[in-house]
C-alpha cells in the first residue's frame, strides 16, 4: 500500500449490536386512514440482536440440492427485560407473504410499539412520491443483469431500477440484479442465471426472481423452496414476456424481460399473489448527514478484469457509474468509461451507493471447487454510505428474512439515505478498504 494511502479504521464485527430505530415523521398529507405499508418503530425502542451465522448442509454430488433449509432455525427466544431479537425465519412449505404481516410482529416484550405509516403513496425503496402510484399495488420485480462479456453493454433498464445489489458469482466476474418497483422497463437485461444470493434479494423486498435458469444446485433448491411461486425463467411462450435484443450480442446474451407486459401475465396465474407486499422503508431524508469526511470517487475492484468507480458529479448531486473497458493483466493500468443504459439513453446514476461488508463462504468442497458462494447478507455487518458527496461508516442491519436491511451507526442511530436510487457493492468480509485524499478503495477479498 502507497505511503500516502491512509488506511481505514478497522472495522469490528458486532455478534451482539444495539439498534435504536428512529421513526420518520407521518408523510400523509391528508390522506385518511392509509393502509399501513410502510413500517418503522419510534426512537424509544432498544433491540439487542445476537446473531450467529447458520449454516447449510453440504451439497453432495448426485442428490441435486441441500437436503435441509439453507437457513438452519434458530429457537425462539425467551422474554427477558431486554429481549434477544432472532431471525424470524421461513421455512419450506409457507408462502412467501403471508397475509397477516401488518404490522409486522415483534419479540415479545414489544407490544404496543408506536408504528409509524408513511403515505401510501411514498415508494418504500426510494422515500419518493411515486410518479404512478399504481404500479406500487404489485409486488416488486427483481431482475438478473449480466456485466460480462462486454459486449452485452451497454445494458438496458439499470436507470430505471429502484435498487441494484452487485455482487461477485466466479472467475473474477460480477452481476447485477435490479429491483423495479415505482418504475417499468420494456426492456431488462440482458438476463442472465441466478445465484444462491438472489434468494436475500427477493425475499427482501417480495419480489418476483427473474433470472434465466441456474446452476442445478441452486435452480433445484429454488424450484425445491416456499419461492417457487415466485420463480420466472424463460420459456417457449410469451408469458413470461421475455424477449429477443439487439443483434449485435450473442444469442446467448440477448435475453430480456418486459415488466410492462408481465402485469397481464401473472395476472393469468390465479393462484399466484401479485398484491402489494408490506415492503418496511429504509432511512430517507433530504438533510446531509454530518460527515467530515469528502467522497469523489469510490473505487470497487472485484478483480483485474472486473472493476469500477463511481464519479460525484456536483451539479446533480449523484453519483455516476463508470465501468472498465479493459483488463489489468500484465500491469496495465486501469481502463474505464461510463455505463449507460441502452433502453433511456441515459448514463447509469446513483444518489447513494452504499459498499456491504458480507460473508462469502462455501458449503462444501465441491461447491469451493468451482466457486459456487453462499453470501450471507443476513444478521449484520459493516458498510459505507456515500451520499453527496460525503463518507459515513455503518452497520447494515437485518434480522427479517422478508424486509430490506437498515443502515445504521455502529451505536445504532439511524443513517438517512438521500432519496433515489441506491447501488449496493457487495464485497467480502475480509476485503481491503483504504482512502487517498478524496478517492475511496474497495477491494473484494473472500476467505
Amino acid at each position: 500500500m502507497l505511503a500516502s494511502q491512509t488506511k481505514l479504521g478497522s472495522f469490528h464485527r458486532f455478534r451482539r449490536w444495539t439498534l435504536i430505530i428512529l421513526s420518520l415523521l407521518t408523510l400523509t398529507g391528508g390522506c385518511s386512514n392509509p393502509a399501513p405499508q410502510v413500517l418503522l418503530v419510534n426512537e424509544n425502542v432498544l433491540l439487542t440482536p445476537d446473531m450467529d451465522h447458520p449454516t447449510a448442509t453440504p451439497f453432495q454430488p448426485g442428490n441435486g440440492t441441500d437436503e435441509s433449509p439453507y437457513y438452519v432455525p434458530y429457537s425462539s427466544p425467551s422474554p427477558t427485560p431486554s429481549p434477544t431479537l432472532k431471525p424470524s425465519l421461513i421455512t419450506p412449505g409457507t408462502p412467501l407473504v403471508e397475509t397477516n404481516l401488518m404490522p409486522t410482529p415483534f419479540p415479545s416484550g414489544f407490544e404496543g410499539i408506536p408504528i409509524f405509516v408513511l403515505s401510501t403513496n411514498t415508494n418504500p425503496l426510494t422515500g419518493l412520491t411515486a410518479s404512478d402510484p399504481a404500479l406500487l399495488e404489485r409486488r416488486p420485480i427483481a431482475v438478473k443483469i449480466t456485466q460480462f462479456p462486454r459486449l452485452v453493454r451497454p445494458q438496458s433498464g439499470l436507470t430505471l431500477a429502484d435498487v441494484v445489489y452487485e455482487y461477485y458469482i466466479e472467475d473474477g466476474l460480477t452481476r447485477f440484479i435490479a429491483v423495479f418497483y415505482g418504475n417499468d422497463a420494456v426492456m431488462a437485461g440482458p438476463v442472465r442465471s441466478g445465484r444462491f444470493f438472489d434468494e436475500h434479494i427477493a425475499r427482501m423486498y417480495q419480489a418476483f426472481f427473474v433470472f434465466k435458469y441456474a446452476d442445478p444446485r441452486v435452480y433445484t433448491y429454488y424450484k425445491d423452496s416456499d419461492l417457487k411461486d415466485y420463480l420466472v425463467v424463460p420459456t417457449i411462450a410469451s408469458c413470461p414476456p421475455f424477449e429477443t435484443g439487439p443483434t449485435k450480442r450473442d444469442a446467448y446474451n440477448n435475453a430480456f424481460f418486459n415488466t410492462v407486459k408481465f402485469k397481464e401475465c401473472i395476472a393469468k396465474r390465479a393462484a399466484v399473489d401479485n398484491t402489494r407486499p408490506t415492503v418496511r422503508s429504509s432511512f430517507f431524508s433530504n438533510l446531509v448527514p454530518r460527515s467530515d469526511q469528502v467522497a469523489e470517487r469510490i473505487y470497487t475492484q472485484y478483480s483485474v478484469y472486473d472493476y469500477n468507480y463511481w464519479q460525484y458529479v456536483p451539479a446533480e448531486n449523484r453519483y455516476q457509474r463508470y465501468q472498465e473497458v479493459d483488463d489489468r493483466r500484465g500491469g496495465k493500468p486501469p481502463a474505464y468509461a461510463p455505463l449507460t443504459d441502452a433502453l433511456t439513453g441515459l448514463p447509469v446514476m446513483a444518489d447513494n451507493v452504499v459498499i456491504l461488508f458480507v460473508q462469502h463462504r462455501f458449503a462444501n468442497q465441491f461447491n469451493e471447487e468451482d466457486e459456487v458462494y453462499h453470501i450471507d447478507v443476513y444478521g449484520s455487518g459493516n458498510a459505507y454510505v456515500f451520499r453527496d458527496g460525503i463518507a459515513i461508516e455503518a452497520s447494515w442491519n437485518r434480522v427479517q428474512l422478508d424486509q430490506p436491511i437498515l443502515l445504521t451507526s455502529s451505536l445504532g442511530a439511524p443513517i438517512y439515505l438521500k432519496p433515489g436510487v441506491t447501488f449496493y457493492q457487495v464485497i467480502g468480509e475480509t476485503s481491503a478498504a483504504w482512502q487517498v485524499d478524496k478517492d475511496w478503495h474497495f477491494n473484494w477479498q473472500a476467505p
